[in-house]
């Protein structure tokens, strides 16, 4: 039988979690949905990433407020995605801040890509017709930008590409916690339609040299102690290597796409296919990690038509 197209079939709402890391910061999860991470300071809090909608925003501003009263000044994007990204106006944040590669990649493809999502995920799109537009970054910056929120300060940080190719992660140097956006995710399938597969352990390689207390991965439980940080980043290693091992050596013998996509599943299930999100990022991922070892260095540009016709004809 046909499975439902991505996420359509799931509308079931998820139970939210509010986890307190360490003093001033949060990590806003929901059973596999997108993370958001709040960091409060002296004068002010941070939030990273947004949510899909200010509908969706609003859930996150309610937990903030049962915490501080203080501003949020600053709304830190991760990366470009609608799920992410879209929320943005509903902070009335003083800044939106993301990395020079992914103001870039809303210039390129920002319009396609809320298409795209909003096919795929209908509930994380709730009250679409409030959302504004795109969101645009007012800051940039290409590698590292430190941000004071009075005596706190966070570092926004470039380690590499990974996810998509201007992936930050927000770290903490007083408290040794890391915000890092879908770089990590935990029990939950990366998303890989947009990724670079060669650099992304290399900056799994870079976040790990930090030796987090704590990360808020980009799906998934908040990881609260250091052990779980490195159970994390095992997993989400495991996963793309897995993953784009068996693609690689499919394309290399010159199979099809379908035959690459049956492959994959065949050595990713049994390990990840209980996952979040598995069965919707496999032909994403399978996609992506064909067009890569085929030698596709710069990810094409995913759009709904897109997406159907290439769900149809490995998922379908």
């Amino acid at each position: 039988m046909a499975k439902g197209f991505a996420s359509t079939n799931d509308l079931e709402e998820k139970v939210v979690s509010f986890t307190q890391l360490g003093e001033g910061l949060y990590a806003f999860t929901a059973q596999g949905d997108p993370n958001t991470g709040v960091i409060v300071g002296d004068d002010g809090v941070m939030v990273i990433d947004a949510q899909a909608t200010p509908k969706m925003a609003a859930s996150v501003i309610g937990h903030i407020r049962r915490v501080t009263d203080k501003p949020i000044k600053y709304v830190v994007l991760s990366h470009y995605h609608a799920v992410r990204v879209l929320g943005a106006s509903a902070y009335g944040a003083e800044q939106v801040i993301a990395s020079d590669a992914t103001r870039s990649l809303i210039v390129e493809r920002g319009k396609e890509d809320w298409d795209s999502e909003y096919g795929r995920f209908p509930r994380l799109f709730s009250a679409a017709e409030t959302i504004p537009g795109l969101t645009w970054p007012t800051m940039t910056f290409p590698r590292k930008m430190s941000i004071y929120l009075g005596r706190r300060r966070v570092d926004l940080m470039h380690l590499g590409r990974g996810h998509t190719a201007g992936d930050i992660v927000a770290w903490v140097p007083d408290a040794g916690v890391m915000f890092s956006g879908d770089l990590v995710e935990y029990h939950s399938a990366c998303y890989c339609g947009d990724a670079h597969f060669a650099d992304w352990p290399k900056t799994l390689d870079a976040i790990a040299e930090f030796n987090p207390t704590a990360l808020v991965p980009g799906r998934g439980d908040a990881l609260v102690q250091r052990d779980q940080v490195g159970d994390g980043l095992k997993l989400t290693r495991d996963f793309l290597t897995t993953l784009y091992g068996s693609v690689s050596e499919s394309a290399a013998k010159g199979l099809s796409l379908k035959d690459a996509f049956d492959r994959a599943n065949a050595a990713m299930a049994p390990r990840f296919g209980n996952f979040a999100i598995f069965d919707h990022c496999m032909p994403f991922n399978v996609a992506r990690a064909y067009d890569e070892a085929s030698g596709l260095a710069h990810p094409r540009i995913w759009t709904a038509e897109r997406d159907q016709d290439m769900w149809a004809r490995l998922q379908g």
